[in-house]
């Protein structure tokens, strides 16, 4: 699992923008219009939230990883909202993962991206209905990670997560 390096005291600004090699200024790279979300990066973290709960009722190994998956997924989509910009129009492009676009413009979560890329095709598997692909253990180790990537990504982007007390009138 990454080491969460960007939530020191020191490093919890926002993500800088991503950088070309042997560029100096603050830019962000192109992306195909189709691979950007249609929801705002706090809708994404909601929903990625969301996910983490419905995961943690789950009691398939494969689908609590596979949901926890999927609620990364949409963090990592969440910082595509915020900081992807289209491509040129007419310009076509081959599709590209998210976890391969996240390290375009957010480099800083190369680390991340990788981890969760590889566990891409366990989630495959377990949403096939493959048995046995996913033990207990790698289920709630991916939640655990999906939780930490998914803070990492609110304070990236400025969108502190407040949860729900229960109990209380609304």
């Amino acid at each position: 699992m990454p080491t969460n390096r960007s939530t020191s005291s020191s490093n919890v600004s926002r993500f800088p923008a991503a950088v070309p090699a042997g560029g100096t200024s603050r830019q962000q790279l192109p992306v195909p219009a189709h691979a950007l979300p249609h929801r705002t990066p706090r809708e994404l973290l909601t929903l990625a939230r969301h996910g983490l709960e419905e995961a943690a009722e789950i009691r398939t190994d494969g689908m609590r990883y596979a949901t926890a998956h999927l609620a990364a997924l949409r963090a990592a989509a969440a910082v595509l909202a915020a900081r992807a910009v289209p491509a040129a129009p007419g310009r076509r492009s081959r599709v590209t993962s998210v976890w391969s676009l996240l390290v375009l413009v957010a480099p800083e979560l190369t680390e991340w991206a990788a981890f969760f890329a590889a566990g891409a095709s366990k989630r495959s598997a377990a949403e096939a209905g493959i048995p046995r692909v996913v033990s207990a253990r790698e289920a709630d180790d991916l939640m655990r990670a999906a939780e930490q990537f998914i803070a990492v990504v609110e304070v990236g982007l400025g969108l502190s997560y407040q949860p729900r007390l229960e109990g209380l009138a609304s």
